[in-house]
């Protein structure tokens, strides 16, 4: 790293051989004076790493978005493809400015354990104290990359309140989500003084970290509760409320006003070139979501970390693919027919 281009050699100067009759404090002097001066000239290439690192993975999770898009598409039927993929965009856009307003801040800033509050010297409210110091590069991915998380919890219930959801209200939804439920989450879990977060405690007189969290916090290490479980659930309530989609169960009339609700019926989606290259997207954006998440590369054993992350990323979704399938084809089987279905598999890599 110090003679890797367009880093240098540090300029040491007078910390050249020391003479021959200098006494040992004064050469543990000069070996603390050339610690500190590596230090000082290693720290950029390390912090260099980190934010590349952090770009690379907010540009998959990012590239999400598209994945969500074109699995969404392929899902409905031809008419509401334009609908829903105006969703997606108006989505991104809307939740990148609300995340720069106060989405990040109310996630990460304050000493608050319930909610994020401005005041603090580095406030993330409109990014007002990243300045322009050496860390302010790292700082301006990570908020960055948070924004792709959040973009990522409220693109989850486009999907669940696909074609019946009137635009203006799934777009107070979308406000809600990304300025309030999300952020909040995000403080509890993943802020410094958050109240079920591992980082909340402080450091006794003998050195040791004690946590203030109830219950020693909670670890959720790439947002599987945070994200997904947020995203999820409101996405189920949102479900639950409107309704099914028409036509998606058979409508019995038996007498009874208004017709009763009989067994369900297929919907399949107008183009499976769709969901199968949005799965595709998405499995790829997951190597951001979940490697990404270490937030640093450049820390000892944080490379061992993530090449733990990818395998076990890489072989839950294969796997989780193969049993869906097979699940679907044999409960088909004992239907008397065989029929491999490119959804069954989708659904499966993307639960795995």
């Amino acid at each position: 790293f110090l003679l890797s281009p367009p880093f240098v050699a540090p300029p040491f100067g007078h910390f050249g051989p020391p003479p021959m009759n200098a006494t040992v404090e004064e050469l543990l002097a000069r070996l603390e004076q050339l610690e500190a001066r590596v230090d000082e000239h290693s720290l950029f290439p390390g912090a260099s790493a980190d934010v590349l690192f952090l770009l690379v993975a907010s540009l998959n999770v990012f590239f999400m978005q598209c994945g969500f898009g074109m699995l969404e598409a392929g899902s409905v039927t031809s008419r509401s493809t334009q609908a829903i993929l105006l969703k997606n965009l108006l989505d991104a856009c809307l939740s990148a400015f609300i995340w720069w307003v106060m989405g990040h801040g109310i996630a990460f800033d304050g000493t608050n354990d319930f909610i994020g509050t401005a005041g603090s010297d580095m406030s993330s409210f409109f990014l007002s104290g990243y300045g322009s110091g050496p860390d302010s590069g790292y700082h301006r991915v990570f908020w960055w990359f948070q924004w792709t998380f959040a973009a990522a919890a409220g693109t989850i219930v486009s999907g669940a309140v696909a074609e019946r959801a009137q635009l203006l209200a799934y777009l107070a939804y979308t406000f809600i989500l990304t300025a309030v439920i999300y952020p909040i989450i995000v403080h509890w879990c993943w802020s410094e003084a958050g109240w079920l977060s591992t980082k909340n405690g402080h450091v006794d007189s003998g050195g040791n970290f004690t946590s203030d969290a109830v219950l020693d916090g909670v670890i959720d290490f790439a947002g599987s509760g945070v994200v997904h479980l947020t995203g999820g659930t409101a996405g189920f309530f949102g479900a639950l409320i409107i309704g099914p989609r028409h036509g998606r169960f058979e409508v019995v009339y038996d007498g009874s006003k208004p017709p009763r609700r009989g067994r369900p019926l297929q919907l399949p989606g107008h183009a499976p070139v769709l969901q199968a290259l949005g799965t595709f997207i998405l499995w790829l954006g997951w190597y951001g979501f979940n490697a990404g998440s270490q937030l640093r590369i450049a820390t000892p054993g944080a490379s061992e970390v993530i090449g733990r992350i990818v395998v076990n990323t890489t072989l839950s979704a294969a796997g989780s693919g193969l049993v869906s399938l097979a699940i679907a084809t044999l409960g088909q089987w004992r239907r008397g027919t065989v029929n491999y279905e490119v959804p069954a598999i989708c659904n499966g890599i993307l639960a795995g």
